[in-house]
């Protein structure tokens, strides 16, 4: 099975030379959903758990925005957000398809309240 861009295009396709030549977009060098999913698998069956979980928040994120994306890790910084506004950004992810992105906020923001570190 070969593997897929985001953009779908084949990985085979992803080349130098078509990067030279202006035949690429910023998705034909983006990872799959897919990719990131299958390789959360081959983790997970291999015993390693946590490089699965963060394998599949991975493939979550790739449904998100690049701005979105940038937003979410401003937000997580320590000092950055207030409880409520990272239980909105959880609210945001879990609608966008992104729970386990959405529950590790929800788990940062709870840790950062116990510590001090909201805003």
């Amino acid at each position: 099975m070969t593997a897929l861009s985001h953009s779908g295009r084949s990985i085979d396709d992803v080349t130098v030379e078509a990067a030279c030549n202006g035949e690429l977009v910023l998705d034909d060098i983006r990872i799959s959903r897919d990719t990131l999913l299958r390789q959360a698998e081959n983790a997970e069956h291999s015993g390693s758990l946590q490089l699965g979980l963060n394998l599949r928040r991975a493939a979550e994120m790739t449904a998100l925005t690049a701005e979105d994306m940038l937003a979410s890790y401003e937000a997580l910084r320590p000092g950055r957000s207030s409880f409520e506004e990272l239980e909105e950004l959880a609210a945001r992810l879990a609608a966008q398809d992104a729970p386990t992105c959405a529950a590790l906020v929800r788990e940062a923001a709870v840790v950062y309240r116990r510590r001090g570190l909201l805003r």
